[in-house]
């Protein structure tokens, strides 16, 4: 598909109630998203809400094959049984599918991409791109730069994960929680699979047999294929934090040529998409705080491990934006 001048666009939002889909209207709004028709769509439940974009009220119809009829794009922000069952119907009504889900992901077939870093993958799809994880964008966003400088042996992150990741339920039951423990009351988790108020759960999403978690294994698959490196070497470990929007990083890079923590800096910062705060004579260092409700993935904390040519690096990016809505926003732009 290529811009034509002046044209606007048919698109549909599939999950456009959830939180994923209310930060894409807002994304779509605030970078002039050519948009002349939009259709929000979601499972059979919010049909007959209403949504707001650009100051009107539109009504939410059920996402059903026949809804991408005249579709240019659709945005997928629901459940991987939608993404299944209806990617392949955009595609086959000429529209393209840009799925958040995990779906399509590792799918040889579809291209999993961040533009900054593969946006050439685009030219391979079929109709259908997947959008990565919202740990992945952030980890290879900060590792493209420093493997062009250095190139990249291994890699370990720690990821501190925010409950919007869990969707609105996360949400909702981070807030009903502190609510009831200053109450002196105790609730039973439903989203997350211990208390997460004041606590730290280190389980994303649900347990394989090897002991990982599913959110740990996207980690390794989905960077291995943006980055084009089946051998990398990935370990992690994903932990559930209760911070409401505003996922974090540590990350030890090991690099195949000696990387200066200065140097590191300069790629890091001439990088697009990328903003360094890392000055530790005045405690500059980025927060997920910072990070909420902007679509930079932010770096700090750069400094040599003791012993090694290793870097440490702490990552916080909006799960929601960047992670998320934003990502997806950015393939339609690069595929205009």
């Amino acid at each position: 598909m290529s811009a034509e001048s002046g044209r606007q666009y048919v698109v549909a939002i599939v999950g456009a109630t959830g939180a994923v889909g209310e930060v894409l209207l807002r994304v779509l709004e605030e970078r002039r998203f050519p948009v002349g028709e939009l259709r929000p769509l979601a499972s059979e439940r919010s049909v007959g809400k209403s949504i707001s974009f650009r100051g009107e009220r539109v009504v939410v119809a059920e996402a059903r094959p026949d809804a991408f009829e005249g579709a240019d794009f659709v945005f997928f922000a629901a459940t991987g049984t939608l993404s299944r069952e209806l990617a392949p119907e955009v595609a086959r009504r000429g529209g393209i599918a840009i799925d958040k889900s995990s779906t399509w992901r590792l799918d040889e077939n579809v291209p999993l991409v961040v533009p900054e870093v593969n946006a050439a993958a685009l030219a391979k799809h079929s109709g259908i791109v997947a959008v990565p994880n919202c740990t992945t964008i952030p980890l290879v966003l900060a590792l493209e730069p420093i493997r062009r400088a250095a190139g990249l042996r291994s890699v370990v992150v720690t990821t501190l994960q925010s409950v919007s990741g869990a969707g609105k339920p996360g949400l909702e039951e981070l807030e009903r929680q502190l609510e009831a423990s200053a109450r002196g009351e105790t609730l039973a988790p439903e989203t997350f699979l211990a208390p997460i108020a004041h606590n730290a759960v280190p389980v994303c999403e649900s347990f394989r047999d090897d002991g990982y978690t599913t959110e740990e294994r996207k980690l390794l698959d989905e960077s291995r294929k943006i980055l084009e490196a089946p051998e990398l070497d990935v370990a992690m470990t994903c932990v559930r934090v209760p911070v409401p929007v505003g996922h974090s990083e540590s990350v030890l890079v090991e690099t195949e040529r000696p990387l200066s923590p200065d140097e590191a800096r300069e790629a890091l910062a001439s990088f697009p998409g990328i903003s360094v705060r890392d000055d530790p004579s005045r405690n500059l260092f980025p927060t997920p705080a910072d990070a909420a409700g902007q679509d930079d993935v932010f770096v700090g904390r750069i400094r040599r491990d003791y012993g090694s040519q290793r870097l440490w690096l702490w990552i916080v990016c909006d799960n929601l934006r960047k992670g998320a809505a934003t990502n997806g926003v950015q393939v339609a732009e690069a595929l205009l």
